[in-house]
């Protein structure tokens, strides 16, 4: 493997290698089947072993990162098979929907925004191992701090006379709720018919005890990194956020909800963290 001189974004890496850890630690039937993200990796040999990958600690993070990404890719699919032409991954990292799923991906025009160095990075391996990048694939490099997503987006052909769905996952904790709030008045301009799927995070107080340990390690390392977390919503919060921006319909996934979807009657036990939450929102 040629080594890229770019790298991805550290919190994509993880997300990534959590998915493809699912399907090699976690009870059949797979919540998703992903280990693209692996291949493109190419992690040494025992990543399974690095602290953040521990089967048994990150067991119910694994599942958040598996039901999150398996919730967006039925809405998706639900929407395509509805007439929605255009899909948005808001911070796409290492998404491989355009890679598992062409059937899905040839109805639609994708575009894929996040960073420049994790955009690089990925294009140059999705080459190196021989993936074809559709016509409906679009690669929208983007400083957060620095540009607009959105004047990069329309730079890109997304139309806004048609509808979309926009997902928006693992970000919101990064973010200002300035930030937060002038993303969603903009999603919320899209044509009616559109769809936002947006992952929020709970303060420490309202999650399950036994998620509270887990994530009192993940914010004393992003804080140590230098990309401390920065916001967190109770769920009446969210909603009101959504109602101020102006959209037709607000409505909460919670954990619980996805357990119930996706997660019944496993051999395992598998569980989603309470930490996380959806937003879904038309317009």
């Amino acid at each position: 493997m040629t080594a890229p001189h770019t790298t991805p974004d550290n919190t994509a890496v993880r997300t990534a290698l959590w998915r493809a850890l699912h399907m090699q630690v976690d009870a059949p039937p797979y919540i998703l089947n992903d280990e693209t993200g692996l291949q493109l990796i190419s992690p040494p040999a025992g990543w399974q072993q690095r602290p953040d990958m521990h089967p048994d600690f990150t067991r119910r993070l694994r599942a958040t990162m598996v039901a999150r990404s398996r919730f967006i890719e039925d809405l998706v699919i639900s929407q395509s098979q509805q007439g929605t032409r255009q899909y948005v991954l808001l911070g796409a990292g290492l998404d491989t929907f355009a890679q598992r799923r062409p059937d899905i991906t040839s109805r639609l025009a994708v575009y894929e925004v996040d960073q420049p160095d994790t955009q690089a990075w990925k294009q140059q391996r999705l080459k190196e191992e021989g993936y074809p990048l559709p016509d409906g694939l679009h690669f929208v490099a983007v400083d957060f701090e620095q540009d607009s997503w959105w004047e990069a987006l329309l730079q890109a052909g997304f139309d806004t006379t048609l509808p979309a769905v926009v997902a928006c996952t693992g970000v919101t904790l990064y973010l200002t709720r300035e930030a937060i709030s002038a993303t969603l008045r903009q999603v919320a301009t899209l044509a009616p018919g559109s769809t936002l799927a947006m992952t929020f995070y709970l303060p420490m107080e309202l999650m399950d005890e036994e998620d509270r340990p887990l994530q009192a390690i993940a914010e004393k390392g992003a804080r140590e990194s230098g990309t401390p977390f920065v916001s967190f919503f109770a769920p009446h919060e969210v909603i009101h956020l959504a109602q101020q921006a102006g959209f037709k319909d607000a409505k909460l996934i919670t954990d619980k909800d996805l357990g119930r979807q996706y997660f019944n009657g496993r051999s395992d036990g598998l569980l989603p963290s309470s930490g996380e939450l959806f937003l879904v929102a038309t317009t």
